[in-house]
């Protein structure tokens, strides 16, 4: 697996590997949206993206939380269909840590749905080690709660 920066030519396949059926067409829109301000050299998102053998296999979405000192926020995890099960999504988030160390980073954020279709993501957070802060019941809707990781770097 190598890892790059974000390219015009990426996000084709980032609109196919968020269509899916994982995420709603609201969460499709945001995504598509910080693509295009990192493509704008927006200075607030940061990409790397993975690929196998020259083919995109997913990417990481990051970025400095507004006003603190050290913090960031990960904002997505996307794997390409054809590569999940294979490790993408734990070494992305392995290479955004290795690259957040370099900076003198405090810490990584994360905020996810409690719903069964993000079941996958909280197992990918428990398992690289990034603690529950905390649960927000009813933040997105009835049933769908706001569940807050984060990591000490």
């Amino acid at each position: 697996m190598k890892f790059r920066g974000l390219t015009a030519s990426d996000r084709p396949s980032i609109k196919a590997a968020l269509a899916d059926g994982t995420f709603k067409e609201g969460e499709i829109e945001v995504a598509l949206e910080l693509v295009d301000l990192a493509l704008s050299n927006s200075p607030d998102y940061e990409f790397i993206v993975a690929t196998r053998n020259d083919s995109f296999a997913g990417y990481v979405c990051f970025g400095k939380t507004p006003m603190t000192e050290g913090t960031f926020d990960l904002y997505w995890i996307v794997t390409a269909p054809a590569h999940r099960g294979n490790g993408v999504a734990s070494a992305l988030i392995t290479e955004m840590e290795t690259e957040l160390r370099k900076r003198l980073a405090s810490g990584v954020r994360v905020e996810t749905s409690e719903t069964e279709s993000y079941g996958g993501a909280r197992k990918l957070y428990d398992k690289l080690n990034y603690p529950q802060a905390s649960l927000l019941e009813d933040f997105y809707g009835p049933g769908d709660g706001l569940i807050t990781y984060y990591k000490t770097l």
